[in-house]
């Protein structure tokens, strides 16, 4: 006997994943508030700030295995969850680049990326495609980044800890960004391919 798949609605909207993935956009201006504050003569927030990027993290996690575990992928889970992750990276970004904690060259590589991306999903459009579905590398990539940036914020202090806080976010700041652009070089191959086999259909 044939056991059928549940059926998928892929059209809702407020499942658990999707709001946990909201929640998480909501907390980005919050998050870049955190860090800018001090910039502007206001207290130093790093604990808040990174108390909500370990919520961000763990939302994350949460909202993908759920999606799947109770059948709640939806189109628009496919979109929020990419974007609140590139949303954090962007943020984090311009947080510690303003506050010196982050190297400028780091930023251009890593926008420059993004930057990529969007052309590549820009292409797709136009061929009628939806945008890429995130991969293990890109996921792989942005766990280390998120790794690293609060790590990284938590070295512009004193003592072992912000030391010890130093290597590691370094080290996963390397990975991060080496496994980010590799994830984007397969997206672009991913694109390539896509459009020849349009071309060679005409």
């Amino acid at each position: 006997m044939e056991v059928q798949e549940p059926l998928v609605r892929r059209d809702r909207i407020f499942t658990i994943p999707n709001i946990l993935s909201m929640a998480r956009l909501v907390g980005v201006p919050v998050f870049l508030w955190l860090i800018l504050w001090p910039e502007f003569g206001g207290p130093n927030s790093d604990g808040w700030a990174l108390l909500i990027l370990a919520l961000s993290g763990v939302s994350d996690y949460l909202d993908g295995k759920l999606a799947r575990r109770w059948n709640q992928v939806s189109d628009l889970g496919r979109i929020l969850d990419p974007a609140a992750d590139r949303l954090y990276i962007l943020s984090t970004l311009i947080g510690l680049t303003w506050r010196d904690i982050l190297p400028l060259w780091i930023t251009c590589v890593l926008l420059a990326r993004e930057a990529v991306l969007l052309v590549m999903v820009w292409i797709l459009d136009r061929h009628g495609y939806a945008p890429p579905q995130v991969n293990f590398l890109g996921k792989a990539a942005t766990f280390n980044l998120m790794y690293a940036f609060p790590l990284l914020l938590l070295s512009d202090g004193s003592g072992w800890v912000a030391s010890v806080a130093a290597v590691l976010g370094w080290a996963f700041a390397g990975w991060g960004t080496a496994l980010y652009w590799w994830a984007g070089i397969l997206y672009v191959v991913q694109v390539r391919r896509l459009v020849t086999a349009d071309a060679t259909s005409d």
